[in-house]
């Protein structure tokens, strides 16, 4: 163990692209870093592949002229060449930013004009065309690299554009001619240079540019690899956005330091499949992930035969019952052991085989807060989920759940070398090498976001009586009501959300009488139980208006009631007529509800509901995929809850 704890110590004291050097001369084409599905074949890239397409990357962006201390703009899925770029690009001085695939144009050629990008690598046909529509406004970025040739054979004579197996072939020219270039530019690299800026979620506004050094990522990767069963050869699977911190955390970090082979799956309708090839030992996603896997597990087994039915359900509560005590931490009976290994040969496993979540060691959730309910259920199971903690002005994930220490409701204890307190405000602040560098041409935002060395997390929590870290939930969103009673919205939102047939809740009670909501309808669970009922319906509006489906969803906030004070019940609620959208505006793109801007655009649903009203015409516009507006004209219902029902 010393002499693990020394080398990750040696090695951390290098830059990303300088620690690919060493792991590749280490492990030559030997042994698996990459592997890619394609055409249901995975393609293997060894360390010594990994180097040479990094080095010839970083020679091609040289040779198109990227200059040291620039920046360029990435916007692919999960793939090697999003890997190869950012690495490559650090290889030569250069500092990237990546971003969602499913952003619209205006939202590309923004954070672009943000970072003056002189170059951008493009997935494919699709951003391309994001691009050229804004070019005239991105002045700064002198060529656009391309990465899948599909549907660009119109565009060969457009000069802004390259592919990248010509950049790959400029960069491999550019080796043959001058072999001690690259050597050079690698050792140039210094572990305090900014290695890579990551936007922020941009809940309450627009999104800042979070400047990460090597030094941060690679301490973060160190405090891993210590903590959790990584271990040189395991698989990580690339399945969250390369501009989310998860995946530069583990993706690149942790598998560039701990040796992980990185996977990337062939398209998100595969994952199950690719889980089983694979074997992941861990994985660390949004609770979305395992909101959604939740409800599909759970809606799956309603239609399922009675005595099947009966017994997974026997089952689930034998698990809870198990989870239950060995969080209290006491010992399990013996007679429920040999119950659980009964249940766990017929039941648990082959039901985590078949959603490819078997092989895992551990598994965690982070981003928004999920419920306790998600977690029971999956650990009941025999799936060791985990909440954990972090952001991405912290490196990443620096609070995890130890495995003897599971707590349903705490994220659990901070990593090595990390210091976790409490302000008398009740903010959590943390102190580490991995804290970030600062914000993009913001020094002010960058001075509040620290307060005396600690990196204040916006987030309010607490410690209880045994160490363990509770988040409450962001400080600004704590809702008082008029009573002057404080509470943390998630907590009732995560709570819903548990239910297979709610994809969205927003919460609002901010000095007001009492708790509403707007509740998004899931489309595909709740349009499988209308179908079985013979409900006809046509359209999201259509099916999320329908009284069958209403009442089906009060009597899951019924459900949710019945477990909360009585401070926090929920007294009147209203399903949306539309799906909450990043396009919109109205979710940012990890996924998180942006609660003020959509205070603002429903304000007439939301004083309906406090006014007493029963129904609500509304007439309002929505952005298609296309980009092109069109018009809703509905009528929504406000519904009552019955909480003594």
């Amino acid at each position: 163990m010393q002499a693990v704890d020394t080398e990750l110590a040696t090695i951390t004291q290098y830059t990303l692209p300088q620690i690919l050097m060493r792991q590749s001369e280490l492990l030559g084409s030997g042994t698996t870093a990459i592997r890619e599905k394609a055409y249901g074949i995975w393609q293997t890239y060894s360390w010594l592949d990994y180097y040479r397409h990094v080095k010839h990357t970083g020679l091609g962006l040289s040779s198109i002229g990227l200059k040291r201390g620039e920046n360029i703009g990435i916007v692919t899925n999960n793939m090697p060449e999003w890997l190869f770029s950012e690495i490559g690009c650090q290889s030569v001085g250069g500092v990237s930013l990546n971003l969602f695939t499913s952003s619209v144009p205006e939202e590309l050629c923004h954070a672009l004009g943000r970072i003056k990008a002189s170059y951008v690598i493009a997935q494919d046909q699709e951003q391309v065309d994001k691009l050229i529509e804004t070019r005239e406004r991105l002045p700064h970025v002198r060529r656009v690299v391309y990465i899948d040739p599909t549907g660009m054979r119109t565009y060969r004579d457009n000069p802004w554009l390259v592919s990248f197996s010509d950049l790959l072939e400029m960069g491999e020219k550019l080796d043959r001619a001058n072999p001690n270039l690259f050597p050079a530019e690698l050792q140039k690299g210094r572990r305090d240079n900014v290695a890579i800026m990551i936007q922020t979620s941009g809940t309450t506004g627009i999104s800042k540019l979070a400047m990460l050094s090597h030094r941060n990522i690679t301490e973060m990767s160190r405090n891993w690899i210590e903590s959790l069963p990584v271990t040189s050869g395991d698989n990580w699977i690339s399945i969250s956005p390369p501009a989310w911190i998860v995946d530069q955390m583990c993706g690149v970090g942790v598998a560039l330091v701990g040796r992980m082979a990185v996977n990337f799956p062939e398209m998100p309708e595969t994952i199950d499949e690719d889980f089983r090839d694979i074997g992941p030992s861990i994985i660390i996603t949004s609770s979305r992930f395992w909101e959604d896997l939740a409800s599909r597990i759970m809606v799956k087994m309603d239609d399922a035969g009675f005595l099947r039915r009966k017994l997974f359900s026997m089952s689930v509560q034998l698990g809870k019952k198990a989870v239950e005590l060995q969080s209290k931490g006491e010992a399990v009976p013996g007679h429920l052991n040999l119950l659980l290994r009964i249940a766990a040969l017929g039941i648990y496993r082959p039901l985590l085989d078949r959603v490819g979540c078997a092989g895992f060691k551990s598994a965690f959730t982070g981003g928004h807060p999920i419920s306790p309910d998600v977690i029971h259920f999956f650990r009941a199971i025999g799936l060791n989920l985990k909440q954990c903690y972090g952001l991405t002005e912290a490196g990443g994930i620096f609070q995890v759940q130890p495995d003897s220490e599971i707590k349903l409701e705490s994220v659990g204890k901070p990593l090595p070398r990390t210091l976790v307190k409490i302000a008398d405000d009740q903010e959590v602040l943390v102190q580490s090498d991995s804290n970030f560098v600062g914000y993009h041409n913001d020094f002010k935002a960058t001075e509040e976001a620290f307060s005396s060395g600690w990196l204040r997390t916006g987030d309010a929590g607490y410690i209880d009586k045994d160490g363990h870290l509770v988040i409450i939930g962001r400080k600004g969103d704590i809702i008082k009501n008029k009573e002057g009673a404080a509470f943390s919205p998630d907590f009732i939102e995560t709570r819903l959300k548990f239910s297979p047939y709610i994809k969205e809740a927003v919460m609002f009670g901010e000095g007001r009488p009492c708790i509403t909501a707007l509740i998004n309808i899931d489309m595909g669970n709740v349009g499988n139980w209308a179908e079985e009922r013979m409900i006809p319906y046509t359209t999201y509006i259509d099916l999320s208006q329908q009284a069958p489906v209403e009442e089906l969803i009060l009597n899951e906030v019924r459900k949710v009631n019945t477990n909360l004070p009585d401070l926090m019940k929920i007294r009147k609620f209203i399903l949306l007529y539309k799906l909450l959208d990043a396009d919109d505006e109205e979710l940012t793109r990890t996924g998180k509800v942006r609660r003020r801007f959509i205070y603002g655009l429903y304000l007439q649903l939301i004083e309906a509901m406090y006014e007493g009203r029963d129904e609500v015409d509304v007439k309002t516009k929505v952005q298609y995929r296309d980009g092109q507006i069109g018009e809703i004209e509905t009528r929504v219902r406000v519904i009552n809850v019955n909480t003594e029902g």
